[in-house]
């Protein structure tokens, strides 16, 4: 995954594109960086960030970096902004998405005369490939155009020129890209709303699917006109949203409650059934609000996240590493867990892991039941569009592996929409075999058609692909 912010100022735009970027740190834990455009051309720092905090890591470039003009963003994977001379003239590039035909991409541009530098692993940087595109076209909006067109997968463009700061959506609207105005002084461009509110912009508009703008100190044109069709991620108002942000006009937080809520209406449990209703923080913690409003069963926090010094969960490369800071992370509140029937509820079951180890501790601390009540449905099929899993095969999915254990290998589609199927008797004994692996009291997922419902938005326009695999 990953965040980006954008400023187009009449004045220095470091103190807003500094803040604006920092405020996307939760969307990437790799690397970041901010490019700069002005009366002294171009500039760009990018720096590391797995063990230190973007706003520590760039506080020197503060100081030194001058510009009206400005990209910034956090990325989980490549290195960027990257700085291109090309036929387009010089300019700077981020994005966010991803490309699942990069090999293809890469020997099509390597044909016609150019190189690419490997990152480690021999992997490609994604944003040089989406720039490589970019530049078999005459001008830089046929580029945008093209290069979203080419890509298998989702990609989300911004491009810094001396003219102006180009923003281009995924072409099917995957991930948001929300315009800022700063009166009298310019505008903004973010994945986050929340991020320019502090900043002193108001909320311009939403781009649409496959629109692109581009941004100056006086205004927003667009160039090209968003499509009809949008299938935005689901998975960010469940997980991957900041709570105070929104997309489509749709509250992160309020759909965190009427997930909850819901659940708690499917499930039917009463304080005859659990004591406390807890939350794993901190995505869970709206959906377990939602549910005690609705259920009556009290909220508490049973444990507390401590997060000072902490970097995110899942910011190691090595899974090992990322479940043992999640167990460090977790402090028991003794008092609010001995003895307790707990209804605990996460965004979600990726492989089960960290969720095993949560309840493991529960128990430990005295827990007497842990009911378990995941905001979304199981996942069957991996991220082939945002990388919101760092999932490298399907098999490291919970639900595929007891159902690689039903099924054998080479499942029929068929079979795997049964699954997919609340009402099945497959999908039944699959949560099941994903309760007793796991080890809670009980198991019960929240419903593909509850959580769409607690979107708010046209099912057609909401990409479901990791529950039911349809495209």
């Amino acid at each position: 995954m990953g965040g980006f912010f954008a400023a187009a100022l009449k004045t220095d735009c470091l103190f807003d594109l500094f803040f604006g970027t920092d405020y996307h740190s939760h969307l990437g834990t790799r690397r970041a960086g901010m490019a700069v455009y002005g009366e002294n051309g171009f500039d760009r720092s990018i720096h590391n960030i797995e063990n230190s905090p973007f706003r520590t890591k760039f506080d020197s470039e503060m100081k030194e970096m001058k510009g009206n003009l400005g990209i910034g963003c956090i990325s989980d994977y490549e290195p960027q902004p990257l700085i291109v001379r090309s036929h387009h003239g010089t300019y700077a590039i981020t994005t966010v998405g991803k490309i699942n035909n990069t090999d293809q991409l890469a020997e099509r541009i390597v044909g016609s005369g150019t190189h690419f530098l490997e990152m480690s692993g021999g992997t490609i940087n994604a944003t040089e490939l989406v720039a490589a595109l970019i530049n078999q076209r005459d001008n830089l909006i046929e580029g945008i155009r093209y290069a979203q067109e080419e890509i298998r997968g989702s990609m989300t463009i911004l491009v810094l020129t001396p003219a102006g700061i180009y923003a281009a959506r995924d072409r099917l609207g995957r991930t948001p890209v929300i315009i800022g105005r700063k009166k009298d002084e310019g505008f903004c461009a973010s994945f986050e709303a929340f991020a320019y509110q502090n900043l002193g912009y108001s909320t311009e508009r939403e781009l649409g699917p496959g629109e692109i703008v581009i941004l100056t100190p006086e205004g927003v044109t667009t160039l090209v006109a968003p499509g009809k069709e949008m299938k935005i991620c689901t998975f960010l108002w469940v997980y991957y949203g900041y709570p105070s942000s929104f997309y489509e006009g749709v509250s992160v937080e309020e759909m965190r409650y009427r997930c909850g809520a819901s659940i708690a209406g499917r499930d039917g449990f009463t304080k005859e059934d659990a004591d406390i209703t807890a939350g794993v923080p901190d995505s869970g913690t709206a959906h377990a609000i939602g549910y005690a409003n609705a259920s009556g069963i009290p909220f508490s926090r049973p444990f507390i996240k401590y997060t000072p010094t902490w970097p995110r969960s899942f910011m190691p490369t090595i899974q090992e590493k990322r479940n043992l800071i999640a167990r460090m992370k977790l402090l028991p509140v003794h008092e609010l867990i001995d003895g307790k029937r707990i209804l605990l509820i996460d965004d979600s079951i990726v492989r089960g892991t960290q969720l095993r180890e949560t309840t493991e501790f529960l128990y430990q601390s005295g827990a007497r039941e842990v009911h378990v009540r995941p905001a979304c449905p199981p996942i069957l099929f991996g991220c082939k569009y945002i990388n919101f899993s760092r999932s490298t095969s399907e098999m490291e999915l919970i639900a595929r592996r007891v159902i690689l254990k039903e099924e054998g290998e080479n499942v029929e589609r068929d079979v795997l929409e049964d699954y997919a199927n609340p009402d099945a008797d497959r999908y039944h004994r699959m949560l099941d075999a994903i309760r007793e692996q796991l080890g809670f009291t009980s198991l019960s997922y929240n419903r593909l058609d509850d959580m769409l419902d607690a979107v708010g938005i046209g099912r057609e326009k909401l990409c479901t692909w990791c529950w039911d695999g349809r495209e």
